[in-house]
């Protein structure tokens, strides 16, 4: 047995952090997520530092705030000469890998993921087996493509991509009427990553202790899920978004956001008939963790690994009539977190809260590793191992922060609120308790005006001092 501890952090794109039966969802399949919250934490309150995918990829490697390392979309680069805690966990005597989408750059069409070995290798990476998402498949080149082309599924792959791009781009595309994938399920991009992951730890026979992160793309739009997966669900049974749109006047991303998703008009049939699709690929993603796990039990891992499991983001799903993420609503903004420590523990839940760059902080420190530069991050792997009844068991942090384009929110138990990041002018306020849905913006109440001015003065100042701050001015 190794004396350090191996890590595995298993990274899907996009999965809402409700949607879990674990969570309390009372339709989602997911028995190999549950089982592992079942002998871990599950951190019910976690959240993302940025509702879209590279600000927040980068937050989790470098434990750095959107507004520190400036990555504020996904037209940006992560910058990989940055501190990153992969190589400082590399650095601490783990072989590190990374299979999947790691998505810290753009993906460009007539490239290949190829091209980037040497930033992801900087990132502090070892074995790199890296794949994009579907869309940027279509024309940006990856081993799953030299895949499919072996197998003479490339063109099938594309083809019904490229159609579902096509109405994407001129408004028409609702995710409702979305077809199937028309792979064979083992064929699937999550199948693949899966299986690579499986391949991967039963080949691995170095003696040091390894750092293994699995990306699966899904389940990010399009909900391509295979036919058999989407089976297992009724729609009927399906549980009702939030269908009222925002009020009016609302800001820029969420504007552009409304736009982007083209759901007017939704009914409520359609909004569950669509996450039917979303659930079957996180039920597809279930199996496979199932798979990981037994192969992990049959090479006597279990007993000396940590596996954690989060998101990079949520997914609208259609609640307030949009779908994707890049606003501050819960669905977009919550993640999930289970957290099981070697050998497993009787689980529990924890419902303070927390956020990605306590999970970097956490993962620093059970690799004994060089802490991260003026990272702010929880270390949360004390209250997992104290237990259940500790006194600190449901400590979290007194708020979070996330931050997309130029706005950032802050957020505590009760209240949420977004400004602008520039000059700290509020556009979003809710008040979390007497509205959980978030469909009253009290940005101009004035009875609320001195907490609104409490989160600005006593957090949002401190993050967003000038010195501190690298958003790109306007």
């Amino acid at each position: 047995m190794n004396k350090k501890p191996n890590i595995i952090l298993i990274f899907p794109d996009q999965h809402r952090g409700e949607i879990l039966g674990c969570m309390g969802d009372p339709v989602v399949i997911t028995p190999n997520l549950d089982k592992l919250a079942s002998e871990g934490v599950l951190f019910t309150q976690c959240f993302t530092n940025s509702p879209l995918c590279i600000p927040a990829r980068a937050t989790l490697m470098t434990g750095k705030y959107v507004s520190e390392h400036g990555v504020i979309n996904n037209n940006m680069e992560a910058d990989s000469s940055s501190q990153s805690h992969v190589r400082n966990i590399r650095d601490a005597g783990y072989h590190t890998a990374v299979i999947g989408k790691t998505h810290l750059y753009q993906q460009n069409t007539g490239n290949n993921t190829s091209d980037k070995i040497d930033v992801i290798r900087e990132w502090g990476f070892d074995d790199i087996h890296e794949i994009t998402g579907p869309i940027a498949s279509i024309g940006h080149d990856s081993p799953y493509t030299d895949y499919l082309k072996k197998k003479r599924l490339l063109e099938v792959h594309r083809k019904y991509l490229r159609d579902y791009f096509i109405e994407w781009r001129g408004g028409e595309a609702k995710p409702w009427k979305l077809q199937p994938s028309p792979l064979p399920t083992e064929d699937h991009l999550d199948s693949y990553t899966g299986q690579k992951a499986v391949d991967w730890i039963n080949n691995y026979n170095n003696e040091k202790p390894f750092y293994l992160q699995i990306c699966f793309p899904g389940p990010h739009d399009p909900f391509d899920s295979p036919q058999e997966y989407r089976d297992m669900y009724s729609p009927e049974k399906m549980p009702v978004g939030i269908l009222e749109k925002p009020e009016e006047p609302y800001p820029g991303n969420i504007r552009f956001v409304l736009n982007w998703s083209g759901l007017d008009g939704m009914t409520k049939a359609q909004n569950q008939l669509m996450k039917t699709f979303y659930y079957g690929k996180i039920t597809l993603i279930d199996e496979w963790i199932g798979k990981i796990m037994n192969t992990l039990e049959e090479k006597e891992l279990l007993e000396n690994t940590w596996i954690i499991y989060t998101s990079d983001h949520g997914e609208m799903l259609g609640d307030h009539m949009m779908s994707h993420k890049i606003v501050f609503y819960e669905g977009a903004l919550r993640i999930p977190l289970i957290i099981r420590p070697p050998g497993g523990t009787n689980g529990w839940h924890c419902n303070g809260i927390t956020d990605q760059i306590d999970i970097a902080t956490s993962l620093i420190d059970v690799a004994e590793a060089k802490p991260l530069d003026g990272c702010e991050g929880r270390n949360l792997i004390p209250q997992i191992l104290a237990g259940s009844d500790d006194q600190n068991a449901q400590k979290g942090r007194e708020v979070v922060f996330s931050q997309v384009l130029r706005y950032t929110m802050v957020r505590n138990e009760r209240y949420k609120l977004v400004v602008r990041s520039h000059n700290l002018n509020p556009v979003e306020f809710y008040d979390l308790t007497s509205d959980p849905n978030e469909l009253v913006n009290k940005v101009k109440d004035p009875s609320l005006s001195h907490v609104r001015q409490n989160l600005i003065d006593n957090h949002l100042k401190m993050l967003l001092e000038p010195s501190r701050m690298k958003i790109p001015p306007l």
